[in-house]
């Protein structure tokens, strides 16, 4: 149960599974302890898969773990007095991963709304992959980095994605 702190008692998940009962299940194991929590990682966030069930932030342009494996599930936020995390004294992670049925809504400040955000017509579709911080983005996506594409843009704070793991 997510429980929010004193201080942001209005903080609410923002990754939330629309289409996921069959087609989206969360995936444990560990957060990397090298990590140095200098960002936040949000519900959201994009993350690897380093090693044996150790994850870490996917992040964009090149540096760090090449490829994304999911979207977090729960926040390491520091910035903003939550960890869920090492709270727990395990350091216990877990990351949403998916097939090209789950669809997820995202809202922010889990994806860069400095990007521009159009979604595909015609049967066209915007890959996602994740910027310097992890949060996902089209700026840069191709078939190589990708761990999503856009469904729809439903405000400034609101995207549906829907995932996609494979390589076209």
């Amino acid at each position: 149960m997510f429980m929010p702190p004193m201080s942001n008692p209005a903080l609410k998940r923002p990754l939330r599974p629309l289409y996921a009962q069959h087609q989206a299940t969360t995936y444990g194991g560990f957060l990397d302890p090298a990590w140095d929590r200098s960002f936040d990682i949000y519900p959201g966030t994009v993350m690897s898969r380093i090693g044996k069930e150790i994850f870490t932030p996917f992040l964009g342009g090149g540096s760090g773990p090449v490829k994304p494996f999911g979207l977090s599930a729960l926040f390491v936020a520091p910035q903003l007095g939550v960890d869920e995390c090492t709270a727990t004294g395990t350091n216990l992670f877990t990351v949403w991963v998916g097939n090209a049925d789950a669809v997820l809504e995202i809202l922010a400040p889990a994806f860069d709304n400095t990007a521009t955000w159009t979604p595909g017509t015609d049967g066209d579709y915007q890959l996602l992959t994740a910027n310097a911080q992890g949060l996902l983005t089209p700026d840069g996506a191709d078939n190589t980095n990708a761990i999503a594409e856009l469904v729809d843009v439903e405000s400034t704070d609101k995207i549906l994605i829907r995932m996609n793991r494979y390589t076209f």
